[in-house]
């Protein structure tokens, strides 16, 4: 959390740690490595990135499943700048649990109220991050995927790995052609949604902006919070 001379901004990114980010099976795993530095004589620091689309706290365009879908550099800014946002209070859910229509009843009542066009999942799983209990998190119903995109939600962001249920044996993808296919993005990996519900805030806004990636299916980015005036 940072405070501002406008108010406070939470920052909802996870920090990129070589050898501490947690990466889906075949994906690059994230380092940064010094090319040159001043400790060794050079003009200045500079470091080398290796990391994937969907590094850390990211965003999935259309294109990551669709082949005519979308990519992370068409996306419409409108939707991911200063965006109003409602935050679904989802901590009392267990590992590997559903996440029903019934469940998010509070929270699709203060969609319609607000028009809000972002929905944000807090199950309180960044608490695991880079363990091996991460990839154990609720999961999203297909249903209330089609359901939120019925009620104009474009953007679905939450703090573990995937909105779709994921085991050692498979990852499924369901929720992810449902709401991709249907032109929506999503948001994974963010962490500190527990202090947005916590905050009292009536009226959050988020960014969540992604790299300018020509032809890219994702992108890291840096999501952050506050509350409106």
């Amino acid at each position: 959390m940072t405070s501002t001379l406008s108010g406070t901004v939470i920052d909802l990114t996870h920090p990129l740690v070589p050898g501490q980010v947690p990466a889906c099976a075949g994906h690059p795993c994230y380092n940064a490595s010094l090319s040159f530095g001043l400790n060794k004589g050079d003009f200045a620091n500079v470091h080398t990135l290796t990391l994937g689309t969907h590094t850390g706290t990211h965003i999935d365009a259309p294109y990551h499943f669709f082949q005519e879908g979308t990519t992370v550099d068409k996306l419409d800014l409108a939707l991911l700048t200063a965006a109003p946002a409602v935050i679904a209070d989802l901590r009392n859910r267990a590992s590997h649990e559903r996440i029903m229509w019934d469940d998010l009843a509070a929270a699709v009542e203060d969609i319609k109220a607000r028009g809000a066009r972002v929905l944000l999942l807090c199950t309180g799983w960044s608490r695991h991050w880079n363990t091996p209990v991460y990839s154990k998190h609720p999961y999203l119903d297909p249903d209330v995927a089609r359901r939120l995109l019925d009620l104009g939600v474009k953007v679905i962001g939450l703090d573990a790995m995937s909105p779709d249920k994921v085991t050692d044996e498979e990852e499924t993808a369901d929720v992810h052609r449902v709401f991709l296919g249907s032109g929506g993005i999503i948001v994974e990996n963010l962490t500190g949604l527990e202090s947005l519900v916590d905050s009292g805030w009536r009226h959050v806004r988020v960014s969540l902006l992604p790299l300018n990636l020509s032809g890219c299916d994702g992108s890291p980015i840096r999501a952050v919070a506050w509350e409106a005036a």
